[in-house]
């Protein structure tokens, strides 16, 4: 797999068989200016965790030009419908997985607020797992630590990655997300959810090298680099 990161919690996952691209935040993320635009992407499917506007972001703009096959939280997928007029929507929940062609998704529970930028209601705000191939992804989405994560982690034990949040204030910090690592043992971690904006800047380096010690890797690409897992 190759994992392409476009800042906050825009990752595009290429699958070998798919490109699958989650939460695509571009237009108005200063990470990804200058970077890429939604012009530029074209996945096959397009997943989201929930519908605040930095995670749902750009949704309708690459629903109308590539129109992806949408999997997201059933609100979430039924609102896309109503915006956009597009029907390949698969609505899910909490708890729920579904195997695709081209991997098999479960939706996991995440603690957070999730409503549009009109204030329509979004449903629950999820993180998932992906098991495409021998890999395994595991994305809290955006979360506090919470006691589930230890039935997740007996689930899907030792995933070859973890994306989680570590910019605080709306999520997770690094000290909580470093709990997160050594209580799901991962293979490798990449950092969301940070340095958008003036009150989520954290020392992403330093969290790195603090789940380095633990014993697992750490990517903290410039946006739009990719690295291979």
């Amino acid at each position: 797999m190759t994992i392409a990161h476009f800042g906050h919690s825009a990752v595009q996952i290429e699958t070998g068989s798919a490109t699958l691209l989650v939460d695509p935040f571009l237009t108005g993320n200063p990470h990804a200016d200058g970077v890429v635009t939604p012009a530029d992407l074209s996945p096959d499917v397009l997943i989201l965790t929930h519908a605040h506007g930095d995670h749902y972001g750009d949704t309708e703009a690459i629903v109308r030009r590539a129109a992806p096959q949408v999997v997201a939280p059933y609100e979430v997928t039924q609102y896309v419908a109503q915006k956009t007029g597009h029907e390949d929507v698969f609505g899910m929940n909490v708890g729920g997985g579904y195997t695709f062609p081209w991997g098999r998704l479960t939706l996991t529970d995440a603690r957070h607020s999730s409503s549009f930028p009109d204030g329509t209601y979004g449903g629950p705000a999820t993180g998932f797992v992906l098991e495409a191939g021998e890999r395994t992804i595991y994305n809290t989405g955006d979360t506090c630590f919470f006691d589930g994560m230890a039935r997740i982690a007996e689930r899907f034990p030792h995933p070859d990655l973890l994306m989680l949040p570590i910019g605080d204030v709306f999520t997770m910090g690094p000290d909580e997300a470093l709990e997160v690592v050594a209580l799901v043992r991962p293979k490798a971690v990449l950092p969301l959810h940070h340095g958008t904006f003036p009150p989520i800047r954290v020392d992403a380096e330093e969290f790195a090298n603090r789940v380095r010690a633990l014993g697992a890797a750490c990517h903290v690409p410039a946006p739009g680099d990719a690295f291979e897992i």
